[in-house]
């Protein structure tokens, strides 16, 4: 009779643990990060605190950030922070340098040719990618260049200030949270169940076990999830690149069994811009100006250098 309390009192002491968001939880967090030291603005989800520090807030979106509890999305100081707590609950954490952008590495300073550098970077603080690395530029003498390949931000202690908005339930809400992420565009997205004839592994009534599978097509259900592909994700090469692995994510975070992505057509936008780039492309033989196509792409807010560049890895 003795251990009964005990055992009890171990019981609610693992509720309590348990109880509050968890990892695999998704929450809508607002916050600010700034560096320690100096006060300096990291991140932020106010608008009116970006304003004040004399960030250019048009055509950023400001709202609180969807995440996923556990999966990395934001410093781990910061998630076993908010492991626990409810909606509308609010804290500060201090991230030390080593969790958040690394310690300052003197090594990671280095002498390299100027050649290297692209001319309209070389100068103090210009960015530069070398050899699959990215830095800024220090100083330039010469046909020399000293490059720091820290992040700019490494060997800073941050202090983040959030407040949990929301959690998120709705699983097209959750999707679009997570390539909320990785890129800054709205995409129209909606989920349906779908009838899809498939080729299905079936038992043999063979007793070798050498024989050769069977199969046999059948009907089977799968859970898509439909995404309209803006012209402005289409080109954006993050998207380009690494869209396996990030919708790869969105499947397992989401428990759905696949994801297609649409395009659409339909005479203006992308479709109207290129039937206009048609035209003119088929009067440049009469000495038609290079400006005009420049300008569409312009107007469609699309880089032609970003384009050239995307083509000529391909």
């Amino acid at each position: 009779m003795s251990d009964q309390p005990e055992a009890e009192a171990a019981d609610e002491s693992d509720a309590e643990e348990s109880s509050g968001l968890q990892d695999g939880d998704f929450i809508k967090l607002a916050y600010t990060a700034r560096t320690v030291e100096g006060g300096d603005l990291v991140d932020t989800t106010d608008e009116d605190v970006a304003e004040d520090e004399g960030v250019d807030t048009e055509d950023q979106d400001f709202s609180p950030r969807t995440l996923v509890l556990g999966e990395g999305h934001i410093f781990a100081p910061v998630e076993e922070d908010i492991i626990g707590k409810e909606v509308g609950d609010t804290g500060t954490v201090v991230v030390e340098a080593e969790d958040a952008f690394g310690e300052y590495d003197d090594s990671q300073v280095r002498t390299v040719s100027v050649e290297k550098i692209p001319e309209d970077e070389r100068y103090p603080g210009g960015h530069v990618d070398i050899e699959g690395q990215h830095g800024h530029v220090e100083t330039i003498i010469g046909g020399r260049a000293r490059v720091d390949f820290n992040h700019m931000l490494a060997g800073e202690d941050i202090e983040y200030e959030y407040e949990i908005v929301d959690v998120v339930e709705d699983r097209v809400e959750k999707a679009q949270g997570l390539l909320g992420m990785y890129f800054d565009v709205e995409l129209d997205m909606h989920i349906e169940t779908d009838e899809v004839e498939e080729e299905v592994e079936v038992e043999s009534d063979e007793d070798d076990e050498d024989a050769e599978p069977e199969f046999e097509t059948q009907t089977v259900e799968k859970e898509t999830l439909y995404i309209e592909q803006s012209p402005q994700l289409q080109f954006n090469q993050q998207w380009m690149m690494g869209k396996q692995q990030i919708l790869q994510q969105v499947m397992d975070q989401l428990d759905i069994d696949r994801v297609i992505v649409q395009e659409t057509i339909d005479g203006s936008g992308m479709g109207g811009m290129m039937g206009g780039m048609g035209g003119m492309m088929g009067g440049m033989g009469g000495g038609e100006d290079l400006g005009d196509v420049e300008d569409a792409l312009e107007e469609a807010d699309i880089d032609a250098d970003e384009i050239v560049d995307e083509l000529d890895e391909e």
